[in-house]
């Protein structure tokens, strides 16, 4: 599970060093999911998964939001990817002051930080999340609910001001 964790964290790093390099929106969108999804598993790992869940759930409706209204005004015909020069420059700057963060850090780790909540069971006498998922469902399981329509109310909303060339209330920006 260690091994696991590495491979999320490792893949959390150069997900977000992709979207810090990549000017587009559309490709800059995809890449925060990915990166999401990856942050959320580091959670699970580590004994959130009801967390996790939420976070995913509502980064992934603020991202839908601010991909369709990004995407609206800023319509490129043809967006720089992952593979154009200026992108893979500002990326390979990325990952080098990455690396140096990472070496004058390095001395500090503790081995024991990489492990996850499963790895110490035994200390334990229920999982770490448990209290929190019947305090959430108890006091404030309505919200969640309110929380997802607006989401998806505020996602139409966008949508329908960019809807189109003629349309639309923004295209006059």
């Amino acid at each position: 599970m260690t091994y696991f964790m590495c491979v999320l964290m490792l893949g959390l790093i150069v997900g977000l060093v992709a979207v810090a390099s990549n000017p587009s929106p559309y490709f800059a969108a995809a890449g925060l999911v990915v990166v999401s999804g990856l942050g959320c598993g580091v959670l699970v790992g580590h004994g959130a998964p009801f967390l996790s869940l939420v976070l995913f759930l509502i980064y992934l409706g603020g991202m839908l939001v601010v991909f369709a209204y990004s995407a609206a005004l800023a319509a490129e015909p043809y967006p720089e990817t992952l593979g154009s020069g200026p992108v893979v420059f500002n990326a390979g700057g990325y990952l080098v002051m990455v690396g140096m963060g990472a070496g004058f850090f390095w001395g500090g780790w503790f081995s024991n930080s990489w492990a996850t909540v499963d790895d110490f069971v035994e200390f334990s006498v229920f999982r770490g999340d448990m209290a929190g998922v019947a305090l959430m469902y108890s006091g404030g399981g309505w919200m969640l609910v309110v929380s997802a329509w607006v989401l998806l109310l505020t996602l139409f909303v966008v949508l329908e001001l960019c809807r189109g060339l003629s349309r639309g209330a923004l295209r006059a920006v």
